[in-house]
């Protein structure tokens, strides 16, 4: 192409338009490197592009097919000109005729919309078309962006270029958009009649993987052969690592294959080879092997991990088998199928079978096996699915050694715990009733305690105003405001070691009860600033078995102690019940401090908010209480025959009481430059809240004051949160602990009373500014929404176990550093009914979790505590993270403790790769 064809560009056109007017002229390209395949179209590699161009393409009567339309330049009309009249029939009833237009042989299937910023020059003698400056075309679902296009009506041939500046520098490099895949290359041809291609250094992306080829060949069935080839999950333009590979075939949507294949790592070759790669890049669910990992356990021999298979069966329902097994006979098996119904509900079930084999067989002492079970579900549903219906189960139960033997993250090791919840409830739309069932359990592991809670079921009646009319006309009545409500709930549960479950012990500590509660209360403002409560409220209780406790002098308890307490149960039909009539007057009162005006404390506010309240209660529950005789001297206790039952034990003896609470916040105001309000104020909260409260029970035999109850809260500076409470027995205690009926003060000690209880809790943290804090947010959001309609839930719930085993692997480059402390301090002084003493305990300890940034690539992070009590740390967990850019680094590492650990891993970032990490761990833990 000339300079001069471009210059005289107008005159050029001028010319066609007097030669060639009422001519069609049809002006077809396309930039097409995938289309639809063509039959039978098995091509070589080198075969010519020009050599299967079509003989004939003539538009027959009745096609349709549009005729493209090509802008922003001038053109003849498309329609030839037809006669002035048609022939006239010689037979009038007959048939009429018409012309049909011919349409040019080459014409194409849809419309071409382009344009050039320069310029675009039509040759139509020579059929070629050329395009100048950030030159773009689109044809159907093809994009193809270049800085120089030029198209050969006569071969069939499209060809996009770059460009050279005055400095001999490439730019304007062809880029080519496919149905959403996306090709980068500095030559491009295709032919637009068999819709094969060939391009020239292009890079092209499949999923997660980038293919880069010095020559690419794009068959008629969309396939890809490539010629000296790297394939690589690195977005670089220079790649980190790569597979590099002679030959390679590219299938569309399903799968990458190369030959030999050697992996670079900055463009250094590495000594390790493939014979063959298969990649694939198959968007959806997928079948297939999970390769396992490499692990040596001081106790278990060196071993093979979270090796296993994928069973994908459908949108619905999918499964992963796992396995692990160990050189000195350890193994383990799980099942993890989940299931899904998109917008209905979602879940997933865990099974975990072990067989732990410690030690020489041969050496019986020494020798320790165990096997092992652990049961994990979790489901939830869709709150769009039936409105005013929920559902959500999280079961976890097992063996209490499981953990032992089998899990080595930081939160499995520091829980002892083990907790399910199935929870099932109904709402009523427009009417005030509920209904909820549970069930619920509870198993430690230290002590083999298990508390099961089921069935347990709830029906509550909000509360109803009888006597309110439905229109109210005028002041409204006192009796107005009298509500009534009804709660009713029946709960079983039983409390055992998990040594005799489903045995007879079990069964005989099972608890049954039912307790309905009827409260009726109102409340009506008196005095302007007061409001006036009162109430009445009525519960039975019902139960199925009494538990009877006995002293038995005769009873060996040691080899050297007699005496010791019984325990019975019997069955049958028990009710007992309680009523209460109460009283409450409560206000507000306020209270404010100005300062000076040059003061940058302007204010003090101090709120206070008192409650009294009285309240009488018969003793109608006497029947259900006895005393009990706990020690050899003849002391005793009054307790309850229902004192284990599940729904609790109403009140011994009567009660004629007076109540009292002190609520009290404290707020400040200070000037503020960032206020952009005329007063310049920021308020700041001092107290959240403090306070006490008590009662004193005038018609008790001894004992008429109950323990006060102290408390504040406070969050300081937005960071530091504080919390603390506390109880407080205005009573002595003699030498042996036990209550005496004199006040503390009496004695002379300027004192409320004594000490029981006491917590105090502090909890702060700070990290440095995340500049992708929006962004990441909004993404949480998404998922957040996305979780009661997909598998996505699933999915973070899988990521999340993930960081926990591995922390080190799971860090945020993006904050610089970051620190969590938390402080927790705690004192019991408690009395022991069956011996007289008091035990006292103090708990002290610090937990704190943080990391920082070596450079903007490395991050050193710790998780640890400090016990105060025993003077030693917890169990800690360190970590050193490496960002690669397209793989990471990461050494875990246990130092102290029963279990300790040491790891390192290198693995790429890309889920298709996951099984090129490397692994090296080691695990020891005592018994």
């Amino acid at each position: 192409m000339h300079l001069n064809h471009k210059n005289n560009y107008k005159k050029f056109l001028r010319q066609i338009y007097l030669t060639f007017a009422g001519i069609l002229i049809v002006i077809p390209f396309i930039i097409n490197a995938v289309a639809t395949p063509a039959p039978n179209a098995g091509v070589r590699f080198n075969k010519s592009f020009t050599d299967t161009v079509p003989t004939d393409t003539t538009r027959r009567p009745g096609d349709t097919s549009v005729i493209p339309a090509v802008k922003d330049i001038p053109v003849p009309s498309l329609q030839p000109e037809l006669p002035d009249s048609l022939p006239e029939s010689p037979d009038l009833t007959g048939t009429d005729t018409m012309y049909v237009p011919k349409v040019s042989k080459d014409s194409i299937e849809a419309p071409i919309t382009y344009k050039a910023k320069d310029s675009i020059v039509l040759l139509v003698p020579d059929k070629r078309f050329y395009f100048y400056g950030t030159a773009n075309t689109k044809y159907q679902k093809t994009t193809l962006n270049a800085e120089r296009m030029n198209y050969n009506q006569a071969t069939g041939v499209m060809e996009a270029t770059t460009a050279t500046d005055t400095a001999g520098k490439a730019y304007g490099r062809p880029q080519l958009d496919d149905n959403g895949q996306a090709f980068d290359s500095d030559t491009l041809r295709v032919n637009i009649a068999t819709h094969r291609a060939k391009i020239y250094n292009t890079r092209s992306q499949y999923g997660e993987g980038y293919v880069l080829s010095k020559q690419t060949k794009r068959e008629a069935d969309n396939s890809i052969f490539g010629y000296k080839n790297g394939y690589t999950t690195c977005n670089l333009d220079t790649p980190h690592f790569q597979f590099n590979a002679r030959k390679i075939k590219v299938v569309p949507d399903k799968l990458v294959i190369s030959g030999p294949a050697n992996l670079e790592i900055e463009g250094v070759p590495t000594p390790l080879f493939i014979p063959f790669a298969i990649f694939p890049i198959t968007h959806g669910q997928q079948s297939g092997i999970l390769v396992p990992s490499y692990i040596v356990n001081a106790q278990k021999g060196m071993g093979l991990q979270n090796g296993g298979y994928y069973v994908g069966l459908g949108e619905n329902f999918d499964m992963t088998l796992r396995g692990e097994i160990y050189s000195y006979g350890s193994w383990m098996l799980t099942a993890s199928p989940t299931y899904r119904k998109r917008y209905r509900y979602n879940g997933g079930l865990t099974l975990s079978f072990s067989n732990t084999r410690l030690g020489d067989p041969s050496v019986k002492s020494e020798f320790n096996r165990s096997r092992d079970f652990r049961v994990n579900w979790n489901h939830s549903m869709d709150s769009k699915a039936r409105p005013g219906i929920t559902f959500g189960a999280n079961v976890s139960f097992g063996t209490s050694r499981f953990n032992t033997f089998n899990l080595y993250d930081y939160a499995s090791r520091v829980n002892n715990n083990l907790t399910s919840s199935i929870n099932f409830s109904k709402t009523w739309q427009g009417k005030p009733f509920n209904f909820t069932s549970s069930l619920s359990h509870n198993q430690n592991l230290s002590t083999r305690d298990v508390s099961i809670s089921f069935p347990s079921a709830t029906f509550t009646m909000n509360t109803i105003y009888p006597f309110q009319p439905k229109e109210m006309v005028g002041r409204a009545k006192w009796y107005h405001k009298l509500g009534i409500g009804y709660n009713g709930s029946l709960n079983n549960s039983v409390t055992f070691k998990d040594s005799v479950f489903g045995k007879a012990a079990m069964f005989d500590a099972l608890q049954s009860g039912v307790k309905h509660s009827l409260p009726i209360a109102f409340s009506i403002p008196v005095f302007n600033n007061f409001t006036l409560s009162p109430g009445v409220s009525y519960s039975e209780f019902w139960y199925t078995k009494k538990t009877i406790r006995e002293w038995r002098p005769n009873k060996r308890v040691s080899l050297d102690s007699l005496g010791g307490i019984d325990t019975t149960y019997q069955s049958g039909f028990f009710a007992a019940r309680q009523a209460s009539a109460s009283i409450s007057l409560a206000t507000a009162v306020y209270g404010m401090y100005q300062f000076g005006k040059t003061s940058k404390v302007k204010a003090i506010r101090h709120v206070m908010r008192p409650t009294i309240s009285a309240s009488y209660t018969p003793d109608l529950a006497r029947n259900a209480y006895y005393y009990l005789q706990y020690n050899r001297a003849g002391d005793s206790t009054r307790q309850s025959f229902f004192t284990s039952s599940s729904v609790g034990v109403p009140t011994d003896g009567r009660s004629g009481a007076i109540s009292f609470q002190l609520d009290n916040n404290l707020e400040m105001k200070v000037f503020s430059k960032k206020d952009t309000s005329a007063n310049k104020e920021k308020k700041i909260k001092l107290l959240d809240g403090f306070g006490i409260n008590g009662s004193y029970n005038m018609l008790a035999d001894s004992f008429k004051l109950s323990p006060f109850q102290i408390y504040a809260r406070t969050n300081l500076f937005d960071k530091l949160n504080i919390t603390a409470s506390g109880n407080i027995d205005p009573y002595e205690v003699n030498a042996r602990g036990k209550r005496v009926d004199n006040y503390v003060w009496n004695t002379g000690k300027l004192s409320l009373g004594r000490l029981t209880s006491a917590t105090v809790a502090l909890q702060t943290s700070f990290q440095s500014s995340d500049k992708k804090s929006k962004d990441k947010q909004q993404q949480l959001s998404e998922l957040e929404n996305e979780q009661s309609n997909d598998a996505a839930f699933q999915a973070q719930q899988r990521q999340l176990e993930q960081v926990r085993r591995n922390p080190g692997e799971y860090v945020d480059f993006d904050i610089p550093w970051k620190l969590d402390l938390s402080y927790s301090l705690s004192y019991s002084n408690t009395v022991l009914p069956d011996s007289g003493g008091t035990v006292k305990t103090f708990t002290q300890y610090l937990a704190f979790n943080g990391d920082f940034s070596l450079t903007p690539k490395w991050k050193v992070g710790v998780t640890s505590g400090y016990n105060f009590i025993e003077n030693k740390l917890a169990y800690t967990n360190m970590y050193i993270s490496r960002d690669l850019h397209c793989w990471q680094m990461s050494i875990n590492l246990v130092p102290i403790g029963t279990y300790r650990q040491f790891s390192i891993t290198i693995s790429p970032k890309s889920g298709i790769l996951r099984d090129l990490r490397i692994n090296r761990s080691r695990t020891f833990y005592d018994l």
